[in-house]
């Protein structure tokens, strides 16, 4: 049997849609944990890839994700989070990154999602729940976010782009700073590295109280200082909802993309994937949603508070 042969099965099985057995599930974890536990806080990339934002559970725009911006392994990806949480099979669209995370190691980078008190997050937002109904019990949920202690929490794209799920860290001045990090745990309720995944950026200058209780906003002059500290051209962020699937801001220090089109089913925002190229150039291709029956009616209205 070829030596990727039950992988190759399994990405084919989840690409259905179809969730994988709970075995199947616990040991692809552990295969990727071992992958995940030599990668750095700060996962050095290759370009030419495609960057993702947020997915959120949203399978089947995934899906049309891929057909859009090209099968792994002939594209290379980097996902910034979220995984899962809101859309209907988080379970399925978690299993087939980590999946695909295994069979091309190297082809697929994953970074660390939004899971301050993983629990209440999960409960509150239905992966915790899913993966009760689909598995009758807990431990695919344990599996995953056990797994989530081990993603590096941030990527460097040729030494340029710095990309990660939220913003910049008033402890965080520089790239060694974010090396020195221990990541393997639970991501605190404040610090260094929860701002790394909760931080926005803002219209105001310096520092400012996150109204997301977590993490801090920041100005062009922090992400300004921020880049020319660390030799960076581009900040990569994930984290917000932006109506047109991706957002330039702060004089183009930093961008935001979004991936995850019709968010919660019901925004009525698209989505976008950002193309780094072989000599560094960015291009951004939006997408709607996937066709699906039963697809409930959209608006362009943005909602008043979102993560």
């Amino acid at each position: 049997m070829p030596p990727y042969a039950d992988l190759d099965r399994q990405i084919e099985h989840l690409r259905e849609c179809k969730f994988l057995p709970e075995s199947e599930v616990k040991a692809l974890c552990e295969q990727a944990r071992a992958i995940l536990v030599e990668e750095w806080n700060v996962q050095p990339v290759k370009c030419p890839v495609t960057v993702c934002g947020d997915i959120h559970g949203q399978f089947h725009d995934l899906i049309e994700l891929f057909r859009i911006g090209g099968e792994a392994p002939d594209t290379n990806y980097l996902f910034m989070g979220d995984y899962v949480d809101r859309g209907y099979y988080s379970v399925e669209t978690v299993t087939l990154l980590v999946a695909l995370k295994v069979r091309y190691r190297d082809r697929i980078t994953i970074l660390r999602v939004l899971d301050i008190a993983a629990y209440q997050v999960a409960i509150w937002y239905g992966f915790y729940d899913e993966c009760l109904r689909k598995y009758g019990n807990a431990n695919v949920w344990k599996h995953f976010t056990d797994l989530f202690d081990y993603l590096p929490l941030t990527a460097l794209i040729e030494n340029q782009i710095f990309c990660l799920h939220g913003g910049l860290s008033p402890s965080l001045d520089t790239l060694d700073n974010i090396r020195d990090l221990e990541r393997i745990q639970e991501v605190p309720h404040e610090g260094p590295m929860c701002d790394l995944l909760w931080s926005d950026p803002d219209d105001r200058c310096g520092w400012g109280i996150s109204p997301r209780g977590a993490g801090y906003t920041f100005g062009q002059d922090i992400a300004q200082q921020f880049n020319h500290r660390n030799g960076l051209t581009l900040v990569s962020r994930a984290h917000q909802l932006v109506m047109e699937g991706f957002n330039w801001c702060q004089e183009r220090n930093v961008v935001t993309v979004f991936s995850a089109p019709n968010y919660c089913y019901r925004c009525g925002n698209m989505a976008a994937i950002m193309e780094v190229g072989e000599n560094m150039e960015q291009n951004f291709l939006q997408f709607d949603p996937a066709p699906r029956q039963f697809e409930p009616e959209t608006t362009r209205k943005t909602p008043d508070y979102f993560l």
